[in-house]
């Protein structure tokens, strides 16, 4: 029975209490020798800020904690080259104290500079690889360290490289390029008030009071932020589900598609509040899922599912998981996950 040493508790940011068969904590990149000697289940985590362990983990879970921050000067850009165990939150802060704006727009996101890569963080009309130039890895088959230009890591809306064939690569660090011709992008939500002469201090001010506003502090009440990602449909699907729900926010995707917004979906489904155990929709953002206490991964799967199936009902639009679900010997999706509590 694994001990209070290999308790996942303090590596989610659901609160959920779950175990793992070893937890290494990577402070220094000389360990990375040892634990390439490891030949079972590897997990690695940040934060824990976007994940659901829904099984207790056969494996080692390797928490990244390298730090660092390196910055250059040119002409035209700042370029920074950040270790993959700093916090992404503090980074921002750094970047605007520093003069470097660019990234206010991601402010107060939860997670680590080298979780931000995998999922492609985004937000307020600004995404991770915007200013990605350089992700470097360290193989766990190998044992190499891997260089990837930002056209290699096959950047997508919330989705990577590191999510699908590079799976078994630890984010070392992250290089980004921030231009010094720099224009605030205000295109959503409160940010269009504040008009073309924004300052980036302003930008950043007003995402983290809208944040904050909408979102709860994990700290305080168990989540992973959204849970479900903003469901992509036909331009043509779009508009006649706002001929019948005229209310509904639509947003600009990739050519001859639109997002719509997951959250809105599920308020119009009655599910604020909702709660299966100790799990619920939150009651101020539908988008996020929360332990008010107690909650099990069983508790939050079926809440999920739950949500799921009534936006699907009343929509006819199937909602994903932005969520990484990890069972017992890696990475799972929802219907999996569901199979085995059955």
């Amino acid at each position: 029975m694994p001990s209070d040493a290999h308790s996942l508790f303090p590596f989610n940011t659901f609160g959920l209490r779950q175990q793992a068969d070893e937890v290494v904590i990577l402070q220094h990149r000389s360990q990375l020798a040892a634990l390439a000697r490891h030949s079972g289940p590897r997990l690695m985590v940040g934060e824990g800020s976007n994940l659901l362990f829904t099984a207790p983990f056969n494996g080692q879970v390797v928490v990244n904690r390298l730090s660092g921050i390196e910055v250059t000067e040119t002409d035209d850009a700042w370029r920074l080259t950040v270790q993959g165990g700093e916090n992404w939150h503090r980074l921002v802060c750094y970047c605007l104290a520093h003069g470097m704006p660019g990234l206010e727009n991601l402010a107060l996101i939860p997670g680590t500079a080298g979780a931000a890569p995998i999922q492609n963080i985004g937000a307020y009309g600004v995404e991770f690889s915007r200013f990605c130039e350089q992700v470097e890895s360290h193989d766990w088959h190998s044992g190499e360290i891997h260089h990837w230009p930002a056209a290699e890591c096959a950047f997508g809306y919330r989705d990577s490289v590191f999510k699908h064939g590079a799976r078994h690569h630890l984010i070392l660090s992250i290089t980004l390029r921030l231009p010094k011709a720099w224009q605030p992008v205000l295109g959503y939500g409160p940010l269009a008030a504040l008009g073309e002469g924004a300052t980036a201090q302003q930008v950043f001010e007003q995402v983290c009071a809208t944040r904050r506003a909408k979102l709860p502090d994990p700290a305080e009440l168990g989540n992973a932020g959204s849970f479900f990602k903003n469901p992509k449909v036909s331009r043509a699907r779009a508009d006649a589900l706002q001929l019948a729900w005229p209310g509904l926010p639509v947003y600009p995707a990739e050519q001859g598609l639109v997002k719509l917004a997951a959250g809105w979906l599920i308020d119009q489904a009655g599910l604020k509040g909702t709660c299966v155990g100790g799990a619920a929709v939150h009651e101020q953002q539908a988008l996020v899922l929360v332990n008010r206490g107690g909650a099990t991964a069983e508790d939050v799967l079926r809440l999920a599912a739950l949500v799921r199936e009534r936006v699907s009902d009343r929509f006819g639009v199937v909602l994903e998981p932005e969520v990484r679900m990890i069972g017992a010997d890696g990475e799972t999706h929802l219907d999996e996950a569901l199979s085995w509590l059955n």
